[in-house]
């Protein structure tokens, strides 16, 4: 684990991760499943990180961004190719919610909207810029 994984809750957590598999290489480490096939808890690693999974449980707090109507958290995944991950994340059933180009601050960086209500930022680093070059980049940009 790292020191910060995240926890997501997803109306029918098994297809979610279905998903992630196909658009994210998601490899599945573990799967606590009821008798009906209801995730109460599962853990699936991409590119070396957990990300923790589970399906609603109301009683606990436990409520999907469908049933909140949205999500104020993104997810940041950085790749070694982000057009072939945001192409492959699109063809598995993402929304794009802004496309993928080059950023100010040195990435490729696109986001998506997955299946279930998470936004993803999906990024791959382009220049090793520093702190001051990206303010530079940044003042220009704002005053354009």
């Amino acid at each position: 684990m790292k020191s910060l994984t995240p926890y997501i809750c997803c109306q029918d957590a098994p297809r979610a991760i279905e998903f992630y598999r196909k658009a994210f290489g998601a490899r599945e480490t573990m799967r606590l499943a009821e008798p009906s096939g209801k995730i109460g808890h599962a853990e699936v690693d991409i590119g070396g990180s957990i990300l923790m999974i589970s399906d609603e449980y109301p009683d606990y707090g436990a409520l999907s961004p469908t049933s909140i109507g949205g999500t104020p958290v993104k997810l940041h995944l950085y790749v070694d190719d982000a057009d072939a991950v945001f192409a492959r994340a699109v063809e598995a059933g993402a929304k794009v919610v802004r496309a993928l180009e080059d950023q100010f601050y040195g990435d490729r960086s696109g986001t998506i909207q997955d299946p279930f209500g998470h936004v993803w930022f999906v990024s791959m680093k382009k220049e090793d810029l520093t702190a001051e070059e990206v303010q530079r980049r940044y003042d220009r940009m704002m005053t354009q």
